[in-house]
């Protein structure tokens, strides 16, 4: 008995032996046979394998189109998102298995979902690339048994297979990577650190600043009532270590002035910019055009088929017939659909982009960036076209922002904002309406500095126009001395005042300004004269202004002091 069982072990063991043995032969003939290009492994779609073992571009011209449209729009988006609900929102069809596991003739054209663009671009083979052991399987021990889990991505340079220009490709490998770099960046929380992609929000600068103080990356917090204020703050060493807070301020400043050197870089390619903005316009609509044509194209053709499996079957076999008939009237509808789709959109396509609207908005990019209809994520996308990230730093002695703007290609800028006070808002006057204000307000009544503030097209910080009120609560805001006139010992009048006090009218004052015999003076053009009380008493002031009096054609004409004589009812006369 000790000897049958130690020969049933010894056969067991030999035999699990042969078995990992056979196993691990079968797989080096698959990485051989993957290393000679023969191994038949599954290919996506756009692709087929050929009779004679070749690797090949699938012959459907609409599943081509579809394909190459993925990797179109993400050129132009550089993202995988966007590129999803463009497909969706324009309705542009993505061919599915129809068994739902492997390509074949028959496709089920259906909007696509966002693993079918994802899985389009990070799948090497659109590049021409013949890869096998992507992925590796990991054995755990879980509760005293070993558990083996599959599909586990490795690095690209651990692949086991990776031979290039092994068939024709969708794109160059170097398209390929540089779109893996682009959904690498796009991440939102990938562990690097680094700038993150627009993901639309007020902050304009989001995921690109980071703190000269520590190295992090900036963070976005929004504060206040609604519509909430964006700021910028660094405190992931508080987070993580508990230290302070390294820096913190708004985000309406740096983001108005990062985007004010944005537009100066932009401005001297305006012009190149809006005229390929045209074309790509005009290519995107051919594109929308032609994927049409073809889904029309494959309308007819199911058509015509379901045709002719109608006329050859028995029409006395109504059981066959009834389901054929329904399938072509199905045929019909979806072709009629087809239709009216590319209809629609053949006016679309007809329309050509206006040039000149372009050229004149390239002319003024400060109008087409204020614009109410332009999008967040568009500014944040050409922002981070233009920058690499920026550096963040507050000069606590002149308390201004210090920002050094790492421009793609390798220049660097550096530009300084002022950070407000506390308390300090964005909702004031401009500093020119400040100067004038402080300029007037000596010499000037309140009532005045507002029409002349208004005449030159100054708003209050709400964008309200001034007046009187208005103007005397800034005066006490920014402390500011009151009107001249208003103190018994100035001595300065107005030009209304002094015609009211020579008893003329205010023509009569401004012509003798003007003949420079009354010294009046103004604090800046188009404000109102201010005339010294003392000089309406000049001795030739007197005479001129008599003059005018008593002058036939200047002056006023005498009253009459004899009444006109009353009629009687005398009957004598």
């Amino acid at each position: 008995m000790p000897n049958d069982r130690l020969l049933l072990g010894l056969k067991g063991t030999i035999s699990e032996f042969e078995l990992t043995l056979m196993r691990r032969r079968l797989i080096d003939g698959a990485l051989a046979k993957a290393r000679r290009r023969e191994l038949h492994i599954g290919v996506p779609v756009g692709y087929l394998w050929s009779p004679d073992s070749a690797l090949e571009v699938d012959p459907d011209l609409r599943v081509q189109e579809a394909i190459r449209t993925v990797f179109r729009l993400f050129e132009h988006l550089e993202s995988a998102r966007q590129v999803h609900l463009r497909m969706c929102r324009e309705r542009h069809l993505f061919p599915r298995p129809g068994d739902g596991k492997r390509s074949g003739s028959t496709w089920c054209w259906m909007l696509p979902a966002y693993r079918n663009i994802i899985s389009v671009l990070q799948n090497p083979f659109y590049a021409g690339v013949y890869a096998y052991g992507k992925s590796t399987q990991r054995t755990q021990l879980v509760e005293g048994r070993l558990s083996k889990s599959y599909g586990h991505p490795r690095p690209m340079q651990m692949w086991t297979v990776l031979l290039r220009d092994h068939h024709a490709g969708y794109i160059t490998w170097e398209e390929f990577e540089r779109n893996q770099e682009r959904l690498r960046r796009n991440a939102h929380r990938r562990p690097a650190g680094g700038a993150k992609a627009g993901r639309g929000g007020a902050a304009l600068l989001s995921g690109l600043l980071r703190c000269r103080r520590c190295g992090r990356m900036l963070f976005v917090a929004y504060t206040g009532r609604p519509p909430r204020r964006a700021r910028y703050v660094c405190h992931r060493g508080h987070q993580a270590h508990g230290t302070a807070t390294c820096i913190s301020f708004g985000a309406s400043r740096p983001d108005d002035l990062v985007a004010t050197e944005v537009l100066r870089a932009d401005a001297p390619v305006a012009v190149e910019a809006a005229i390929a903005a045209m074309g790509l316009a005009q290519q995107q609509q051919a594109e929308r055009s032609h994927a049409l044509e073809l889904e029309r194209e494959q309308a007819r053709y199911e058509v015509r088929l379901a045709q002719r499996r109608y006329e050859t079957v028995d029409p006395e076999n109504r059981l066959v017939a009834a389901e054929l008939e329904a399938r072509w009237n199905a045929a019909l509808t979806h072709l009629h659909a087809c239709e009216q789709r590319v209809s629609e959109a053949t006016p679309m396509s007809a329309a050509a982009p206006d040039r000149e609207e372009l050229l004149r908005l390239a002319g003024n990019l400060h109008v087409a960036w204020g614009a109410p209809g332009t999008d967040a994520a568009v500014k944040q996308r050409l922002v981070r076209s233009l920058i690499e990230e920026i550096v963040v730093d507050i000069d606590e002695a002149l308390r201004e922002l210090v920002l050094v703007i790492h421009w793609r290609g390798g220049r660097h800028s550096e530009v300084r904002a002022r950070k407000p006070a506390t308390g300090e808002h964005r909702r004031r006057a401009s500093s020119d309406a400040d100067a004038m204000i402080r300029a007037m307000a000596g010499e000037q009544s309140d009532e005045a500095i507002a029409g002349l503030l208004n005449r030159k097209g100054h708003r209050t910080g709400h964008g309200l126009a001034w007046t009187k009120r208005r103007v005397a609560s800034y005066r006490r805001t920014a402390r500011i001395s009151a009107y001249a006139p208003a103190r018994d010992d100035s001595g300065w009048l107005t030009m209304r005042d002094a015609a009211a006090n020579l008893g003329v009218p205010n023509q009569v004052i401004r012509k003798l300004i003007q003949g420079g015999l009354l010294p009046a003076k103004q604090v800046m053009p188009d404000a109102p004269w201010q005339i010294r009380a003392e000089d309406l008493q000049a001795t030739h002031v007197l005479s001129a202004v008599q003059t005018r009096r008593t002058s036939p054609r200047g002056g006023r004409k005498p009253r009459r002091s004899a009444k006109r004589p009353t009629t009687t009812n005398n009957p004598k006369r």
